[in-house]
């Protein structure tokens, strides 16, 4: 699985800022077509977070994390 990997900053408050991993599940997507076609994800999610500016952003494959 691959994820997109956002540095957003509120729009009020430019220098608020974090990051924001986006799950993009399309198959056996690689990371160049994920960025190739990840940016419909990204308008996907401004629509939703309106008051966010996306800074820059990047693909990569999705870090498992240890559940304690």
């Amino acid at each position: 699985m691959i994820e997109i990997v956002l540095s957003v900053c509120l729009i009020a408050e430019p220098a608020n800022c974090k990051d924001v991993n986006l799950s993009y599940m399309a198959g056996s997507i690689t990371p160049y077509q994920c960025m190739l076609h990840g940016q419909s994800e990204i308008a996907r999610w401004q629509e939703g977070h309106p008051n966010w500016r996306v800074a820059r952003w990047t693909c990569g494959r999705v870090k498992q994390t240890a559940k304690a």
